[in-house]
């Protein structure tokens, strides 16, 4: 009897274990592809979450207003700006261990010219004081809040400064779009050197905001930011 014909009547009992042995080394297959899909995408969320470190290395220079930055490049926010050379700004983020806060607060910071932005400060005086409404917010320790008229297009944001310094800690914050979320603060610094330096923080930062220049001068120090 030809071996095709003998196969189409062998009995279901004698075929099935063997169709059953290929399911089960497919199924099993299967679930190791996954399981190692799994490990390999863990791995690579504990890589992009870990965040920039005052001890990293790989450094790549860039020039900014005539300044040599030596910047891990960790600390990029946008990797299409991780290339040696001259550049009209720098994107990072840094982590500033705060007190009072349960994790390091996440900064965004973009290093310029002092031509290309104007200090939070110097903008209390020519331009948010006019903007103030009548009402005063609390809350931050140190700081006053005032929020700005809404009918000049400041809806929703809020100027916090320290009103006994001379050169005050001033950020303006954005009520954030959902109310699970933290507003979002502005502030711009301009160094000694003609560096400006804009931050943009969650307004959870203000609690400590007394010790955010010292915090930030640690990672601007280290890729020499602060030099003349």
């Amino acid at each position: 009897m030809p071996a095709s014909t003998a196969s189409a009547q062998q009995p279901d009992g004698e075929r099935h274990p063997l169709a059953y042995n290929l399911a089960g080394i497919t199924t099993l297959v299967l679930l190791a592809a996954v399981g190692i899909a799994y490990v390999i995408d863990q791995a690579g969320r504990s890589a992009r979450t870990a965040g920039p470190s005052l001890d990293d290395g790989n450094v790549v220079t860039q020039t900014v207003a005539g300044h040599d930055l030596a910047i891990p490049s960790s600390w990029f926010r946008f990797g299409e700006d991780i290339r040696p050379g001259f550049v009209s700004q720098v994107d990072l983020n840094v982590q500033l261990a705060l007190d009072g806060l349960p994790e390091p607060a996440s900064v965004d910071v973009t290093l310029m010219p002092r031509s290309g932005a104007r200090a939070s400060a110097v903008l209390l005086d020519a331009v948010y004081l006019h903007q103030f409404a009548d009402e005063t917010v609390g809350g931050i320790p140190g700081l006053v809040g005032k929020p700005l008229v809404p009918s000049e297009g400041y809806a929703g944001e809020t100027v916090w400064y320290d009103p006994l310094s001379p050169n005050p800690f001033v950020a303006k914050c954005a009520e954030a779009p959902e109310p699970s979320r933290p507003d979002r603060c502005l502030r711009t610094i301009h160094l000694p050197n003609g560096l400006a330096v804009v931050q943009s923080f969650d307004a959870t930062v203000l609690a400590a905001w007394r010790q955010v220049d010292d915090e930030l001068a640690l990672w601007l120090g280290q890729i020499g930011a602060l030099q003349n």
